[in-house]
């Protein structure tokens, strides 16, 4: 999966739900779940996603949706062999985004 956000220090619960394509709540509970997920909070309890934050979830998104990882499962995965699983994550995402370009390259021909 390719997530377009645009350039911001910030994200909103929305925008990160809506490039995932999940609901609000499930980045909610993922969030109580998984450690690394460790938005910033305004006085009204807002949620507010750093580009860190987004990586994560994507990792997690991969491993839970794409990989089909139970959420222990992928806790127990992410602590164990996180460098691993950090390194061929990118590579796989840096292969999305070259996908993503050339699809869209073949569109406009």
């Amino acid at each position: 999966m390719y997530i377009q956000l645009p350039e911001k220090l910030y994200y909103t619960i929305g925008e990160v739900a809506k490039a995932f394509d999940v609901n609000a709540s499930l980045l909610r509970f993922w969030e109580k779940e998984f450690a690394v997920i460790k938005p910033k909070k305004n006085a009204k309890g807002n949620r507010y996603f750093t580009k860190e934050d987004v990586k994560n979830i994507e990792l997690i998104y991969h491993l839970v949706k794409e990989r089909g990882y139970t959420l222990e499962g992928a806790k127990i995965h992410l602590k164990l062999q996180k460098k691993e699983t950090l390194e061929s994550f990118e590579i796989i995402r840096k292969l999305n985004k070259i996908k993503a370009e050339l699809e869209a390259l073949k569109e406009n021909l």
